[in-house]
């Protein structure tokens, strides 16, 4: 929890909860804590999955695997929460195509760069980046090997990191680096 408040205290708007360790109740008690942390510092709060743990707590939002988009429409009639926004992962034009058709709000295209936590997916590279965030259907944020050092490359896109900050010696630094470029 230090590091999230650490993060946000540097620049970070935006969390999202992707703990598929935890059961609902200690996923509900820890998205509880940082609901509190997050409003705080008028970030938003994101689940990876769990709609009920969304509603519960008042999230902000919802974020589904690219498998898992297709849920979108249902799990929105079932929240019957006009403000709560839905994200999902993509990977692909194909993929950008589905999120649009099932009523993303906005996607995650990754893995710009070679990342720890898929360490054996390809990643796009720049090029391919720019391509298919070039005319999407609806907004895009990077992710994906995102950090202080490669950020530039993606100056006025948005991006999301994980271990840039949660591996960094300095995590308000490293989120005042990410989100001033």
């Amino acid at each position: 929890m230090a590091v999230v408040d650490t993060a946000l205290a540097g620049g970070v708007d935006a969390v999202l909860v992707r703990e598929k360790q935890m059961n609902s109740a200690r996923l509900l008690a820890f998205a509880s804590q940082l609901r509190d942390l997050t409003n705080r510092y008028d970030a938003k709060l994101f689940i990876h999955t769990q709609a009920d743990v969304a509603k519960a707590i008042n999230a902000d939002g919802v974020h589904l695997s690219s498998i898992e988009m297709n849920q979108i429409p249902a799990i929105r009639e079932w929240l019957k929460r006009d403000e709560m926004k839905f994200s999902t992962s993509c990977h692909n034009e194909l993929e950008l195509e589905f999120a649009h058709r099932f009523g993303a709000d906005f996607v995650f295209l990754s893995p710009v760069f070679a990342t720890q936590s898929h360490p054996d997916e390809e990643s796009l590279g720049i090029t391919r980046f720019r391509e298919l965030a070039a005319d999407p259907p609806l907004p895009v944020i990077a992710l994906g090997g995102i950090n202080g050092e490669n950020r530039s490359q993606l100056e006025g896109i948005p991006v999301a990191v994980i271990s840039a900050i949660l591996d960094a010696d300095d995590p308000h630094a490293e989120a005042e680096k990410l989100s001033h470029s």
